[in-house]
Parts: C-alpha cells; structure tokens; sequence
C-alpha cells in the first residue's frame, strides 16, 4: 500500500508541475512510512545521513510544497512544533496529553457529519477535523508505578 500511495503521490508532485528532486522523494518515502506524524526536526534526523547537505529549513520548504498541493496535513495541537502527516483517506486523532503522541483512527460515520453539517446550514463544507484528547497506554501505565 505505501508504494502505492508514493507512486500516486509522486504523480500528483508531477501534475501540478513540482520537480521531483532526490530530497522530496525521500521526504514523502519517510511521511508515508512513519506513521508517527513526524515534526521537520524528526524527517531531518531520520533523513541527514542520506543528504549531508540538507538542512531543516529545506525540510521545511519541502513540507510546504507538499502542503500546498494537498499532500500532507500540517497538524498543531498548543505549542508543540508542528507535526506533519500524509494526506490518506479521512481519518481521525486520538492525542495523549502526557507526551503528546498521535495516533490516528479511522470511523466512517463522520464522513456523514459534513452533510449534515451543510443540510443544516446551508454552508458548503470543505472540511472538518476532530481530535480526541486522553492518555496513551504507555503513559497510563507510568502513572500507575
């Protein structure tokens, strides 16, 4: 599956005319493996070895471009840095308040909420998003010991 989102997500790069440079792929590889919502400091890291020369504010950039045409979602929740995640099918954040983790999960019914949303209004809806705030297992079991 995630070959195949890179594949359809390198077209997308090609249709709207942005060069596909050795860097954006390996970016994009990285967004679409890591299910984690990495920070650009996080792609940076993972990513350094491979390009010496590249710095964060080339992360950056490129996170932008990917975000301009519809690839990735700039997530952020307070002050936390920005976390970036791959744009798949409509899904949703569970997020701990302990350490900050996000994790996603996905629930068909609230695909209905923007018509209802729009049938009631009468707005045209482009979007929603929902977060769900709690404590992950792995900070539950800290605050037990």
């Amino acid at each position: 599956m995630a070959m195949n989102q890179l594949k359809e997500a390198l077209e997308t790069l090609k249709d709207t005319g942005v060069r596909i440079t050795p860097q954006r792929h390996a970016i994009l590889e990285f967004l679409i493996n890591s299910m984690s919502h990495p920070t650009a400091d996080d792609i940076y890291k993972a990513l350094e070895g491979k390009f010496p020369n590249m710095s964060v504010a080339t992360v950056y950039n490129n996170l932008r471009v990917f975000r301009e045409v519809g690839l990735v979602k700039e997530l952020t929740y307070g002050d936390a840095s920005a976390r970036f995640d791959f744009v798949t099918s409509h899904h949703y954040h569970v997020i701990c308040e302990s350490c900050g983790k996000i994790v996603d999960f996905h629930y068909p019914g609230l695909n209905e909420v923007e018509q209802l949303a729009s049938h009631v209004t009468g707005f045209k809806v482009n979007n929603h998003r929902m977060e769900v705030y709690g404590t992950c297992p792995e900070c539950t079991s800290k605050e037990v010991h």
